[in-house]
């Protein structure tokens, strides 16, 4: 016991102090105490390009020393309401073979499946959350909403199906995902096929260009992405790419012309009273950003994100 009572508590402490963890919550592997798993996934083994998203965790975990305990703008205290820590990384131990490597990513959300734990990660690139998927929607097909600049629904590159460009359509042909209960938000960029996203479109996917967010505006596209995702159990998968490059240039894919920070963080609001189960921040690349906001952003992209899956789990009981 210190001489302030407030201090007892790792998240008021001062924030240079103690090792770094998510949002300083305490650290633990006994899951039994657990109802929601903060996660890191070093790993960038499924990029086609620029690498160094596997940096993403260790740094959003320093930045996210930043974030507090409630949201000003929803009124949601998600420690309040959950029992929140971090649980550590689903590091891979063999991270050159990508097949594997998914697997040993999904062996550890197994676990905390199993246990019941809700999981909010950080990556790590977009293909780290094809595994997730396959840990937690096993039983039942999930509803996405994705934020990205890239619908991540091709096919084979360079002689791999698995890939970060590929992870959505994956997860359709696996039946992890109900694409009829799928938003994409923030689609633009050049392609290198006329209709790179043709499987999106004729899966039945919602996909929400910047053109279009811009035209209609970010609460009508967020008020119809409630409608499609309905009740039913549904996963956030934000990719920090979907931010206009000034915003986030720390990750691989940039493209210009996205949305803001605070369109990002309003949108993420918007998705309050919705049945969210989980969710991932990722494609974070540390190398590409020496100021450290791109970690700032996606630290407080995670808190948003947390308030959400807080909130639906407090609804659960």
């Amino acid at each position: 016991m210190s001489d302030y009572e407030e201090l007892d508590d790792p998240k008021s402490q001062p924030r240079y102090t103690g090792i770094p963890t998510f949002m300083r919550t305490a650290f633990t592997d006994n899951l039994s105490k657990v109802d929601i798993g903060l996660v890191g996934v070093p790993w960038d083994g499924g990029t086609t390009n620029r690498p160094g998203a596997r940096h993403g965790p260790r740094e959003v975990r320093n930045q996210s020393s930043l974030m507090r305990t409630h949201n000003q703008s929803t009124g949601v205290a998600p420690y309040e309401l959950c029992n929140i820590f971090d649980v550590g990384d689903a590091w891979v131990k063999k991270p050159f073979e990508i097949s594997g490597a998914l697997d040993e990513i999904q062996e550890f959300f197994e676990i905390l499946h199993k246990a019941n734990v809700k999981p909010i990660s950080i990556g790590g690139d977009h293909s780290i959350t094809l595994p997730i998927l396959r840990a937690i929607a096993k039983d039942k097909p999930l509803g996405i909403i994705q934020f990205d600049a890239h619908c991540d629904t091709g096919d084979d590159y360079l002689g791999s199906p698995l890939h970060h460009g590929a992870t959505f359509r994956r997860a359709t042909e696996e039946g992890l995902i109900d694409p009829k209960r799928t938003v994409q938000i923030g689609i633009r960029g050049g392609t290198v096929l006329p209709d790179l996203w043709r499987f999106s479109r004729e899966s039945g996917m919602r996909i929400v260009t910047m053109d279009e967010l811009y035209e209609t505006g970010a609460d009508a596209i967020i008020e119809e992405a409630r409608q499609i995702v309905g009740t039913e159990p549904t996963y956030i998968s934000f990719d920090v790419d979907g931010l206009d490059v000034v915003f986030a240039p720390g990750t691989g894919t940039p493209e210009v012309g996205g949305f803001s920070s605070y369109e990002a963080l309003r949108m993420l609001r918007g998705l309050g009273g919705l049945n969210i189960v989980g969710g991932d921040v990722v494609e974070i690349a540390p190398p590409f950003d020496p100021s450290g906001v791109t970690a700032i952003t996606g630290a407080a992209l995670m808190f948003e994100i947390l308030c959400l899956v807080a909130e639906s789990h407090a609804n659960e009981k």
